[in-house]
């Protein structure tokens, strides 16, 4: 893969998905369908699916594609593919709560090694240069023309005084016990990726997750963080969260900044 290549195309789509959303966002009540599992889905989640997988086939027709709205036509597993998830947090877009993200990657033997996170009722943009550098875009973001990029980076956690962040539509009995087990200085719930995106910039040092996630869930928030110095490790036994399992499945799992003191 081309980095240089793939950058700007996935930015790009990025801020167009983000546009076609908050069309949906802004306007008038929106239906809600429930998907076979249960999980809302949105004509945001559409359109914007539609929009990036025609974008990224165009430019990448050779790779494989792996989308949440269309899960179900995919293969079982695979190694190296593009992954997008069109409207990470479609909870809170329903609730107009802001905190939901347009979210696509591409992973390489496993790895989630670029992506791009971006909210757009919030204006934030996060992603991985072509260096493989998290920066955070700042100014007009314009689809085209790049604006001003701060290098992202994770804290110093002070392990006596720790920042977590956790799910604010999933937060459960199990996760909060987890949390117990840590000194916390301060605790924050948000939405979406934007937990590692807030683990990632050094504004949470951890965020744990006890609870189901797929791959197109976590894999452009886990580029990000790794590309600000965070890792994501496997809740049962600290080893690497990896990519391209059958099913598309994530186990449990904790994202922090190193130095953070893991609990079992």
């Amino acid at each position: 893969m081309d980095y240089t290549l793939l950058i700007p195309i996935i930015r790009r789509l990025a801020l167009e998905a983000g546009e076609r959303i908050m069309q949906v966002y802004d306007g008038p009540d929106f239906a809600v369908k429930s998907k076979s599992d249960h999980s809302p889905v949105t004509e945001a989640d559409e359109a914007a699916d539609a929009l990036i997988s025609a974008g990224l086939r165009a430019a990448f027709p050779d790779v494989v594609l792996i989308t949440e709205e269309q899960a179900a036509s995919h293969a079982l597993s695979a190694s190296t593919f593009l992954i997008v998830d069109p409207l990470d947090g479609t909870k809170e877009f329903v609730q107009r709560r802001g905190d939901f993200t347009v979210n696509i990657a591409y992973v390489e033997n496993g790895v989630p090694v670029r992506g791009v996170v971006y909210a757009p009722a919030q204006r934030r943009l996060f992603y991985t240069r072509a260096d493989g550098v998290a920066v955070e875009e700042t100014g007009a973001l314009d689809k085209i023309v790049v604006g001003a990029q701060r290098v992202i980076a994770v804290s110093a956690p002070d392990n006596g005084a720790l920042m977590v962040v956790a799910s604010k539509s999933h937060r459960d009995a199990a996760t909060d016990d987890y949390i117990a087990k840590y000194a916390v200085k301060d605790m924050k719930s948000a939405g979406s990726s934007l937990k590692f995106c807030l683990v990632a910039t050094g504004e949470a040092d951890l965020y744990p997750r006890l609870g189901r996630t797929m791959e197109w869930d976590t894999a452009a928030g886990d580029a990000v963080l790794r590309g600000a110095g965070g890792c994501v490790v496997r809740f049962g036994d600290h080893t690497t969260l990896t990519y391209g399992k059958p099913g598309w499945d994530n186990p449990f799992f904790i994202a922090f900044a190193p130095g953070v003191e893991l609990k079992a």
